[in-house]
């Protein structure tokens, strides 16, 4: 098959006082993602995606958390190399669609530049990215600020 999509799914803590890095954006808030990396979760949820849909497995099997190389890393560096990791199959991507839950930081202002920054990453148009961002009504670890998640699907073909 010539055309395949794939799906990701991320969830960090958040912690107190901790940088909040979303889709290459540093936000201002008073709570932050915590990872091994820079804990991008819509940057991984889209590796994810783009990873499963060339069936390359997921993003911790290429970007091991136990590996000091990938320790504090910009998630745009994880992306890109999970571009090369499908251009090596032989696939180009041809658009992602994502959502973020979250009660704050409102996102809805930062999304043209997460969107300029996965464009430029993965070198597709700003137009092919979709971002979106819904709360989770105050219900759960995600309504009392305890995490963040993410969610991708994208489209990839054989060239």
């Amino acid at each position: 098959m010539r055309i395949k999509v794939g799906f990701g799914f991320d969830v960090h803590q958040l912690k107190d006082n901790h940088p909040f890095v979303v889709g290459g954006v540093n936000l201002e808030h008073h709570k932050g993602a915590f990872g091994h990396s820079d804990a991008d979760v819509l940057l991984h949820a889209i590796c994810d995606a783009l990873l499963g849909a060339a069936n390359l497995r997921d993003i911790g099997f290429h970007f091991k958390n136990t590996d000091p190389q990938w320790k504090g890393i910009s998630s745009l560096v994880l992306l890109k190399e999970t571009v090369k990791l499908l251009k090596e199959k032989k696939f180009e991507i041809g658009n992602i669609d994502a959502m973020l839950c979250l009660e704050a930081p409102k996102i809805n202002p930062h999304i043209p530049q997460m969107q300029e920054n996965i464009a430029a990453a993965i070198g597709i148009s700003v137009d092919d990215i979709s971002i979106k961002a819904t709360t989770n009504e105050t219900m759960g670890f995600i309504g009392r600020e305890e995490g963040v998640v993410a969610y991708a699907v994208c489209l990839i073909e054989k060239i």
